[in-house]
């Protein structure tokens, strides 16, 4: 069996580059809420194609926002993200999956610490991008797809983004 790709490496991508350009303007509330709707709206559906009876990654993203709600503290939540993370470690073997619950244990992980937020674009953007053109495509024919995704991503945040927001999550890409 080939490898394949697990996630966008080029951090200095212009469609990466521009996507945290915007990451850095906004609330940590914001970017939670901007990942976990994305990755229940766009990534869910492609692990649930194929584990269609595992429940760890829409579990996860159930936690991260009854902690968003204040419903539950981090502790609570931890085991659900750490499961979710379990279960994209068992869907090796199947990468649209495989990054589809990466990008959402990432998502929700944003609770923890905002800058696992990147995860959404670096896996989720792969996943639709294995999803859409196949395991037999070229890293060039994946890395546009998965450009054109980010661009998505990009818009989905510009949606809800607080303009002028007071706040703004303090990110350290270099860590």
């Amino acid at each position: 069996m080939p490898k394949y790709r697990k996630m966008l490496a080029d951090w200095e991508a212009p469609y990466i580059q521009s996507l945290i350009q915007v990451v850095d303007t906004q609330s940590k509330e914001t970017l939670i809420r901007w990942c976990t709707d994305y990755a229940e709206t766009r990534l869910l559906s492609i692990y649930e194609s194929q584990f269609s009876e595992d429940l760890r990654p829409r579990e996860a993203i159930a936690a991260a926002r009854a902690w968003l709600a204040g419903e539950i503290k981090l502790p609570q939540a931890k085991p659900a993200l750490l499961a979710c993370h379990e279960a994209a470690r068992e869907a090796e073997g199947n990468p649209a999956a495989q990054a589809a619950a990466r990008a959402i244990g990432q998502s929700a992980s944003t609770i923890h610490a905002a800058t696992h937020c990147a995860g959404l674009a670096l896996y989720g953007a792969l996943a639709v991008a294995y999803d859409t053109l196949g395991l037999d495509a070229s890293w060039a024919e994946l890395e546009c797809a998965a450009a054109t995704e980010c661009g998505q991503m990009e818009a989905a945040l510009r949606a809800i983004a607080v303009e002028g927001e007071l706040h703004p999550a303090k990110l350290n890409w270099k860590c």
